[in-house]
């Protein structure tokens, strides 16, 4: 039987992760009660502004999105199942199109510097969507994209803003 002391326990490696999370369907008592559910799971979590952006891909309401960040010891798959699981606790199907409406999408951006193309970590998506590279800016400025090895205040300074339609809005947890 394997028992660990307090002192193995206490330094088992904490991996930071990123976190995007968007919802435009009952999209004020999903994010609260998304926001409630990560920290059930993973105890403290830091959470970006909440910003307000057009639906992309599609023509339906509004998102409301924003970046959250933790540290765990879960490995990557655990972490992925359990975004999984709170999305489907909060009624979000799998049938639905890449570009639709939503209850909840949670998507994990970063696990540590780790770069895994083949589970999409660093998830492409930082760079691409305003929603995501603003609130992540926000959180974490001076961090290093792990393949760019550029700021996130720095990609987000570089990002083409001309058709910008996100905006901050105030949003209390």
């Amino acid at each position: 039987m394997w028992e660990l002391s307090l002192n193995e326990v206490l330094n088992q490696p904490m991996t930071e992760l990123f976190i995007s999370i968007g919802s435009n369907i009952d999209r004020e008592n999903n994010f609260r009660s998304a926001l409630k559910s990560l920290e059930k799971l993973f105890g403290s979590i830091k959470v970006s502004s909440l910003y307000e952006s057009e639906s992309v891909g599609f023509s339906g309401a509004p998102f409301y999105n924003g970046v959250i960040v933790l540290q765990t010891d879960k490995t990557l798959e655990e972490a992925k199942n359990y975004l999984t699981a709170i999305e489907n606790e909060h009624g979000r199907t799998r049938n639905e199109q890449k570009f639709s409406s939503r209850t909840l999408d949670l998507d994990l951006l970063l696990y540590g510097n780790l770069i895994c193309p083949e589970k999409n970590i660093p998830r492409d998506e930082i760079e691409s969507y305003a929603f995501v590279l603003e609130p992540l800016a926000e959180i974490a400025p001076t961090h290093l994209h792990p393949v760019k090895n550029s700021s996130y205040q720095d990609l987000w300074a570089q990002y083409d803003k001309t058709d910008l339609k996100q905006k901050r809005i105030a949003f209390s947890r």
